[in-house]
């Protein structure tokens, strides 16, 4: 773990006292495989960050969310997560076809605690574990090259107050997302979406924001 800091960390960990710390920590925390209560944070959680940098070198940060499992731990040192359908811009996707260096912070805000994992993404669109993900387009492999416990000091507590309609699930039909129903959208959009808005009915824009505007409902993009 030699490298795990650069010249620029340790001059601020020089300033402020702190070298020996940081050293202690990349001993105690960091590990190379993700086994027993490390895996199974991961495994129960519903959603994690996922960093990726793009073409211009900019890093970049999207929330990732499904049902608990949806992130599975191959083997100790691989896991894959799935990607679902989105707005077609492909952010994060053609960020790490690109570049596979990524980062992923699984956060459990619930009874704050939370893991960081870095390592190297593919795409892979015939993963045998593909069948277990409902719509996904793809499954992405992660290699995990390091893996650690942050500290949760500065995480705030949240109660989750329900799961997402919109997360694909075996037996059930996915709603379309609602701003696909606009109106004004529908040229911008597949042949599929087009029959699945017009099935459902098309909205206008002021519809749609009054409804994400509502009291107590979170606006669903």
């Amino acid at each position: 773990m030699t490298d795990f800091y650069g010249d620029a960390h340790r001059v601020l960990q020089d300033e402020f006292g702190t070298r020996n710390l940081a050293d202690g920590l990349v001993q105690i925390t960091v590990q190379e495989q993700i086994v027993g209560a490390d895996a199974a944070f991961i495994e129960a959680a519903d959603m994690f960050f996922l960093s990726t940098i793009n073409h211009a070198g900019q890093p970049t940060v999207s929330y990732k969310g499904g049902d608990p499992g949806f992130v599975k731990i191959v083997n100790p040192t691989t896991l894959v997560f799935p990607s679902y359908d989105g707005n077609g811009m492909f952010l994060s996707m053609g960020n790490l076809a690109a570049n596979p260096l990524i980062g992923m912070l699984f956060i459990d805000f619930q009874r704050p605690d939370r893991r960081r994992v870095q390592g190297r993404a593919t795409v892979v669109r015939d993963h045998p574990l593909k069948v277990a993900y409902p719509e996904a387009d793809f499954l992405v492999q992660v290699q995990m090259t390091q893996m650690w416990v942050n500290c949760p000091r500065y995480i705030h507590s949240y109660t989750k107050t329900g799961a997402s309609d919109y997360v694909p699930r075996s037996g059930v039909v996915t709603p379309l997302a609602p701003w696909k129903r606009i109106d004004t959208i529908q040229p911008l959009l597949s042949a599929a979406d087009q029959a699945k808005a017009a099935e459902a009915g098309l909205i206008s824009t002021e519809q749609y924001q009054a409804s994400v505007s509502e009291p107590g409902r979170t606006p669903q993009t």
